[in-house]
């Protein structure tokens, strides 16, 4: 009866993993590695670490430079030259305006350009018709 007991029970504590519940080690370390990923292919696309750090605010800064620094090291050793991102970099989704932004002219009420810029929504349908 013990004998039972025991073997269902360590196949149901085994299966934790099937259920759902995660170790909370595996998930540091996937953590880990993806920060040190991002920081090596920061490294590897020129990026300085700054830079790096603003682009990805949820990853851990350590291991951004664990990564940052093990891709230098490889690079030098390899005579590995810098890949240039080849996307330009997402404009920051914040309402904060930029040095210099906000100083255009305001348009006519009724401008075309005005238009232009409103969204293709049923509002603004009704506005331009009335």
């Amino acid at each position: 009866m013990r004998l039972a007991f025991l073997m269902c029970s360590s196949l149901l504590l085994a299966a934790c993993e099937q259920l759902g519940i995660e170790d909370p080690a595996k998930a540091a370390a996937a953590k880990e590695a993806e920060g040190r990923a991002v920081g090596g292919a920061c490294r590897h696309a020129g990026r300085a670490l700054e830079d790096c750090y603003t682009l990805n605010p949820k990853v851990s800064k350590a291991a951004i430079y664990a990564g940052w620094r093990e891709m230098d090291a490889y690079m030098r050793e390899n005579n590995i030259e810098v890949v240039p991102p080849q996307i330009a970099r997402p404009e920051p989704a914040s309402g904060k305006k930029k040095k210099g932004e906000g100083t255009e002219e305001p348009q006519a009420a009724g401008s075309s350009d005005q238009k232009a810029l409103e969204p293709a929504s049923p509002r603004a349908e009704m506005r331009r018709s009335a």
